[in-house]
């Protein structure tokens, strides 16, 4: 089987976030339009029905390093959220408590870690009281990225 070239499949990864899931639940793409080397993503997921995370959106950041897709991306809840896997002082996601992503492929895609967030959040276990709507991690707390955080001049 021939390897794609990262930037090829991150760019199908990108056209496929700004198209849109046809399921409703998340939305994803580049946290920067100027990174061309696609490493921070920006995703948001909406809670499932029937759930404690009903009516909420969480905001997750995706870093896919140089080593994506052979390796999956750190991933990290901006939102504050209290579910299994997820660090609760800092937002990250251990992607080994995540149903299928604990043996991660290269075929898997920013889509489906997306889609297996949402089913955690949709299982019995997960139905735990939640942090207030709409806080959010310490701003100290970095995102997954081995990158200096970028800081605006205005």
């Amino acid at each position: 089987m021939t390897e794609v070239p990262r930037n090829f499949r991150l760019l199908e990864e990108l056209e496929q976030g700004e198209k849109g899931s046809s399921d409703g639940y998340c939305s994803y793409g580049l946290a920067d339009p100027d990174d061309v080397l696609m490493y921070n993503w920006t995703a948001s997921i909406l809670g499932p029905l029937n759930t404690p995370f009903e009516n909420r959106l969480y905001q997750v950041s995706l870093y896919c390093d140089d080593n994506y897709p052979k390796q999956p991306p750190k991933v990290r809840f901006i939102t504050r959220i209290n579910l299994p896997g997820v660090n609760q002082n800092t937002g990250e996601v251990d992607l080994r408590a995540i149903e299928y992503l604990d043996k991660w492929k290269s075929s898997y895609t920013i889509h489906m870690v997306l889609k297996a967030l949402f089913t955690k959040m949709s299982r019995k276990e997960s139905r735990l009281a939640q942090p207030a709507e709409h806080s959010v991690y310490a701003s100290g707390s970095r995102p997954p990225t081995n990158q200096p955080l970028q800081r605006s001049t205005l």
